[in-house]
């Protein structure tokens, strides 16, 4: 609209003017106060006031509900998307008045105008592409763990946040909590000296993994886009073992244990430890299908020492990786009869050179091996109930702020960014583990430097078996030898299907 669109016209006119807006605004779907404040507010040429943001998000009906439910109260949700409309079903009779969108696409082409954020809560492989399409808009972001399905899209993520100047935030909402802030209160303190192993674990995953590909096609439902819920990944004939939630353990469209509870889990050393890029990944599992994920992993990552900090070096450390039931050892001196991994299906173990610090998921209930309570200054920015919406209010507050002033939220993508690649690293690892060698990796420029040109590498398609006349007979279908250093790349970097594409990377 034009500036006062309304001067020097007679009262007639204005009322004309005023109805065909509020036409417009209510067959987008807005009630009638919204429909009265946008007509108002285009004729004066008013801007919303900074206490509301008008958001859109992709959401899928799990953590995507959650969000929704933390800012709904106080933030206007102008638009839904989901490419699957009975799963998301609860989420549109909650929010009738938001416009409802299969393919995102759609809805930015349509709505991008009236849009200041967006929330992303699909699966993982789907994320890098909605977030950068949204940040070259000019919108914030609120994306849900893991930030991306590869390296290259969480280096992507990264890059555009610095160059478009809009705010982000991971999903990970332990990085807000007290939990997290303790943790590296305690180590930049000194409390348990210099830390060279960390030891992660989580009890994930809860669904299926491990398994061969479906060999039937389901009929797909005529509330799911399959199609759309593919996106950028290679076509599959629909099986009802995808989805809903169930795509985590499918290497297509998840990241497995890893995407699921490792930003909640790794976060802490990330943060306390002031990592980077690691310079060598290994891994080992469980039987390693081409498909899907294993069923329990080990992934260890090598991070070469850092800046020292006032109280506290920061030499060589090593990171492990611990899911499907499998556990780091239990510290000399941890007390017996004491449960290692307590409730909320997290672990984390610093080993100092002068204590063990010790905290389950999200950071949470920190405390020191040797019963010592630090009394470290509080340096660390504290955000009031970050579990319980206070994480995704927090970015609200840095969206509404002038970028001249704005205080970033605790997991924007210059470092939700860099923490994921070792979430993304770990996959690596784990699909790589078939050259049977400690991996050397080039973070700069996201590459390994030991794969050689010739090398090869074959995984299993099928895990067969069958007991005949009492006797078992074992029959595993591999794929053909594949270049290992080629699909490694292709790891790295996600070739999309035809019709999807990232933007460039900013230099």
């Amino acid at each position: 609209m034009e500036k006062d669109i309304v001067k020097d016209k007679s009262l007639e006119e204005k009322m004309e003017i005023a109805g065909d807006l509020g036409k417009g605004y209510f067959k987008q779907g807005l009630n009638c106060t919204e429909c009265v404040l946008r007509t108002f507010m285009d004729m004066y040429d008013v801007n919303l006031p900074d206490e509301v943001l008008c958001m859109a998000t992709g959401f899928g009906g799990g953590m995507g509900h959650t969000n929704i439910n933390h800012v709904k109260a106080t933030e206007n949700i102008v638009a839904l998307c989901d490419v699957d409309w009975r799963y998301a079903k609860g989420v549109f009779d909650e929010l009738p008045n938001a416009k409802k969108y299969w393919d995102y696409r759609k809805m930015y082409d349509e709505m991008g105008k009236d849009i200041d954020a967006v929330i992303i809560a699909t699966a993982d492989h789907t994320h890098a592409i909605i977030t950068a399409d949204a940040m070259t808009m000019g919108k914030h972001v609120y994306c849900q763990k893991p930030l991306t399905h590869s390296v290259y899209e969480s280096r992507l993520l990264t890059r555009l946040a610095a160059s478009t100047g809009v705010v982000t935030q991971m999903g990970n909402q332990g990085s807000s909590d007290e939990g997290t802030d303790l943790v590296c209160e305690w180590i930049w303190n000194g409390e348990i000296g210099d830390v060279t192993k960390v030891e992660c674990a989580t009890d994930r995953p809860i669904w299926p993994q491990g398994l061969n590909v479906p060999e039937k096609e389901d009929r797909i439902p005529k509330t799911l886009n399959w199609d759309l819920f593919t996106g950028p990944a290679k076509m599959n004939p629909y099986n009802e073992i995808y989805h809903p939630w169930n795509w985590r353990g499918w290497w297509d469209y998840g990241t497995g244990g890893l995407g699921d509870l490792a930003c909640h889990i790794l976060h802490q050393p990330f943060r306390a430890l002031k990592l980077l890029y690691p310079t060598k990944v290994e891994g080992s599992s469980t039987l390693l299908l081409n498909a899907c994920a294993p069923q329990a992993q080990h992934v260890k990552l090598t991070f070469p020492a850092r800046e020292n900090m006032p109280k506290v070096a920061m030499p060589e450390v090593e990171v492990h990786w611990y899911d499907g039931g499998m556990m780091p050892d239990r510290p000399k001196g941890f007390p017996e009869g004491k449960q290692l991994m307590q409730s909320g299906g997290g672990l984390t173990i610093f080993h100092g050179t002068k204590d063990t610090l010790i905290c389950g998921c999200y950071g949470q209930n920190p405390w020191l091996l040797s019963g010592r309570v630090p009394n470290a200054p509080k340096v660390c920015r504290r955000v009031p109930k970050a579990m319980n919406g206070g994480h995704e209010m927090d970015w609200v507050r840095a969206c509404k702020e002038s970028p001249s002033s704005r205080v970033m939220p605790k997991s924007d993508f210059s470092e939700a960014g860099p923490m994921n690649e070792m979430v993304a690293m770990g996959v690596l690892a784990i699909r790589l583990q078939g050259l049977n060698k400690t991996l050397e990796w080039d973070g700069a420029n996201m590459r390994f430097t030991n794969i050689g040109d010739d090398e090869t590498l074959r995984t299993v398609i099928k895990d067969g078996f069958k007991i005949h006349n009492g006797h078992p007979s074992f029959d595993k279908t591999w794929t053909d030898p594949v270049n290992a250093k080629a699909f490694a790349e292709e790891l790295i970097k996600h070739n999309y299907r035809e019709g999807w594409k990232l933007p460039d990377m900013p230099r």
